[in-house]
């Protein structure tokens, strides 16, 4: 990798160097009381992890190393002639901590580049597969196809160093990285394009190659994708996707069987699928109300109806966010230079406006406001991406940067297996029947 390993290395031994200062000082500090209630719901809100990478703010969202959205779009360097951040850079400074220079990002697109080859074996498991599998089951065998070539695995079978872990599993995340576009396409390409696939472009960046070989070469369209997987690519470490990629490395298990286990998590309905639910709702009140723009007023007769019936509206709500998800917003602003009157967008932008005050008015939601997936899919759709099952594949190759990122410091920084304590409701009834006393 050259250079920015180097540097990496030395920023994580002045790190550990200032976390065992700081356990030394104030490692008996009490960070909060935890309830029963937290215990049971899905131990929502305790705070029990270290993520380096980023920080949920439930008012200003998502900062990676304290940079907001607005201003990675500012700051992080973009493809000639382009306005868009470059992926490359957001992993250089989840990785590093620091805004990177040009020449960090060019090396970094190189080197994915001259790793980018996939063995042919990941194809043939892919192939193994009915057409018809979803593609977010192939996605998974192929990553766990990959884990053929994991440095770190076999580093560890010839008695490696602990002290080593954090190269190895370094050296696997960027390999995986670098490949995982070519599988994602392939995947999209055999389920949806009848098997045509189109070969890689090693001098296009990983954004603009990943959709060159979905077979999408404009030029607007790699500037969704630089956004896209820019955006999503990491949301601190208690989300499922992020949380299962640290738990299952704790175990030392290298990073092709971690992110594996995080994607099986992103396939779910309440994480990633959840960008499917949103583009299917619009879909379909567009084809109930029998128009592609409805009105407000027929929007909120609509979203009315669906709370009556006891659903959801999808993409409004999130576990941590109280206002709007910067998300949201930097894909709506795309959205404005790009394709402002597309009748799917501007209902999207429509439904913004009406449901925030209906759902804050039914006083059971804390979060009324649209998160990531209230807007992406409208936006592929646009484009002629309109193969829904694959959204969160795309997703996926984006989260991998973040959880990678996060993996290679969780080694760094030589994190313990995680083993949280347990107990039964029986222990509870009898300590509330003590507490009573």
């Amino acid at each position: 990798m050259g250079y920015i390993k180097d540097q990496f290395k030395a920023k994580a031994d002045t790190q550990n160097q200032e976390i065992k200062s700081i356990l030394e000082k104030h490692g008996n500090r009490i960070l909060e009381q935890v309830t029963l209630a937290q215990a049971y719901q899905g131990m929502r809100g305790i705070t029990g992890l270290v993520t380096e990478t980023s920080l949920l703010d439930s008012n200003e969202g998502i900062r990676f190393r304290g940079f907001s959205i607005p201003e990675l779009r500012d700051k992080l360097p973009k493809a000639e002639g382009g306005k868009e951040p470059l992926p490359e850079g957001l992993f250089y400074l989840m990785l590093m901590g620091e805004i990177p220079s040009e020449a960090d990002v060019d090396h970094i697109s190189a080197t994915w580049a001259r790793r980018s080859h996939v063995p042919t074996h990941v194809f043939q498991v892919i192939e193994a597969l009915p057409v018809s599998t979803h593609p977010m089951t192939q996605f998974c065998a192929a990553i766990l196809a990959l884990q053929t070539e994991s440095k770190f695995a076999k580093a560890y079978e010839d008695g490696m160093s602990k002290k080593q872990y954090w190269e190895f599993v370094y050296e696997d995340s960027m390999t995986l990285i670098a490949r995982l576009p070519r599988v994602a396409a392939y995947i999209y390409r055999r389920k949806y394009k009848n098997g045509d696939h189109i070969q890689p472009d090693g001098m296009l960046d990983w954004s603009a190659n990943f959709a060159h070989m979905l077979g999408y070469d404009d030029f607007s369209f790699s500037e969704l994708m630089r956004l896209y997987l820019t955006i999503h690519a990491d949301h601190e470490g208690g989300n499922v996707s992020a949380h299962a990629t640290h738990l299952v490395g704790s175990a030392l298990s290298d990073p092709y069987f971690s992110f594996a286990a995080g994607m099986t998590g992103l396939a779910g309905p309440l994480h990633g699928l959840a960008n499917q639910e949103v583009i299917r709702w619009i879909e379909e009140l567009q084809e109930k109300l029998e128009t592609q723009e409805p009105s407000k007023e027929q929007l909120s007769e609509y979203i009315l109806q669906t709370l009556k019936e006891g659903k959801v509206v999808p993409g409004y709500g999130h576990a941590v966010l109280r206002k709007t998800d910067p998300r949201f917003t930097a894909q709506m602003e795309f959205a404005k230079t790009h394709c402002p009157n597309d009748p799917t967008i501007k209902t999207v932008w429509n439904v913004y406006e009406v449901a925030p005050p209906i759902l804050e008015n039914t006083g059971k939601i804390k979060n009324p406001w649209p998160n990531v997936d209230a807007h992406s899919g409208a936006l592929l759709k646009y484009y002629g991406l309109i193969e829904e099952d694959f959204y969160t594949v795309l997703f996926g190759v984006s989260r991998a940067l973040g959880v990678l990122a996060s993996l290679c410091w969780d080694r760094a920084l030589g994190l313990p297996i995680e083993r949280p304590k347990s107990i039964t409701t029986e222990w509870v009834k009898k300590f509330v029947a003590t507490s009573e006393n």
